[in-house]
């Protein structure tokens, strides 16, 4: 059965009193024991206890603050949320913002400008473009990865539309520990994008994205928990603090919730104050006019 914790001190499956030599359970840290023999023979007993907790701490961990939000290293504002907002140059393995790049850009004459971080010159070729992202692989940077899984994805860079490679890439990159590639992988699943629809995957790896900051991976935590799962709480737990942390969409969702009556009129005017506070961190007047140009671009296409 379960043991308090003031027998942590001893082992749970035969008693020995071993003081600092006895090893906690890694899944519940609940009990110790003297060895793998010992823990073996107690698992019948504590297996549902062990498990119960486990859920519990991961929950915790789960539901916790999230870390701060990645900064630009040019302008030092949080970065925004999609793929639009930023860019990852290779020469310095910088990820830097949509508003900084529009500046240096501006500013120059030629359409050939300089990183913004390191002013190494622009790439002449695509082929100029792949040879520094493999560089940077070689140097096990996931952004490097990710970014030619990009290329694959999309068919670009001169580079066939593939997309089985394009996810070989970014699981390589998850590998390495890269969130943003947690992300990917959870939406690909999520969309069936590459690879077969899997929820329970989509559902890994946006986990592991969310815990690490990514708050879109937490706005798809929400659809899968409530579209998914029917398990509402948890979905307005995520949604919670994607809208929180300034994402929009989120925030549409907690509007709805709460014109339906699942969300207090305290929880919305909280949420809504949290996700402006969120939002103006991440304005600037550059980021503003890129954005702009960004769309203006896209309208003519």
């Amino acid at each position: 059965g379960m043991m308090s914790t003031a027998d942590i001190s001893q082992c749970a499956a035969c008693g020995n009193k071993g003081g600092d030599d006895l090893k906690a359970c890694a899944a519940c840290k609940l009990v110790k024991y003297c060895n793998v023999t010992c823990q073996k023979a107690h698992r019948s007993n504590h297996k549902k206890e062990c498990k119960r907790r486990a859920a519990e701490l991961f929950d915790e961990a789960l539901f916790q603050q999230p870390p701060p939000k990645e900064y630009c290293p040019i302008c030092f504002l949080p970065l925004q949320f999609g793929p639009e907002y930023i860019k990852y140059y290779p020469c310095c393995m910088k990820v830097i913002c949509s508003g900084c790049v529009y500046a240096v850009e501006a500013g120059m004459t030629s359409s050939l400008s300089p990183c913004p971080f390191c002013r190494t010159p622009t790439h002449t070729s695509n082929e100029e473009v792949i040879e520094r992202c493999k560089k940077r692989m070689e140097a096990n940077d996931a952004e490097a990865f990710i970014t030619l899984a990009s290329f694959y994805h999309e068919g670009e860079m001169g580079l066939p539309k593939d997309l089985k490679k394009s996810i070989g890439l970014c699981m390589r990159a998850a590998e390495l520990g890269s969130i943003h590639a947690h992300y990917l992988l959870g939406q690909a699943y999520y969309d069936g994008d590459g690879v077969e629809k899997d929820m329970k995957k989509a559902e890994h790896y946006c986990e592991r994205a969310a815990m690490g900051g990514n708050v879109i991976a937490r706005h798809y935590l929400g659809l899968l928990e409530g579209i998914h799962k029917s398990n509402h709480n948890r979905a307005k737990k995520h949604i919670m603090i994607a809208a929180r942390a300034g994402y929009d969409n989120s925030l549409k969702m907690i509007r709805d919730m709460f014109t339906a009556g699942h969300v207090t009129k305290e929880e919305y005017e909280t949420t809504l104050r949290a996700h402006k506070d969120s939002q103006d961190e991440m304005k600037s007047d550059w980021r503003d006019t890129a954005i702009a140009a960004f769309l203006k671009r896209r309208t003519s296409l």
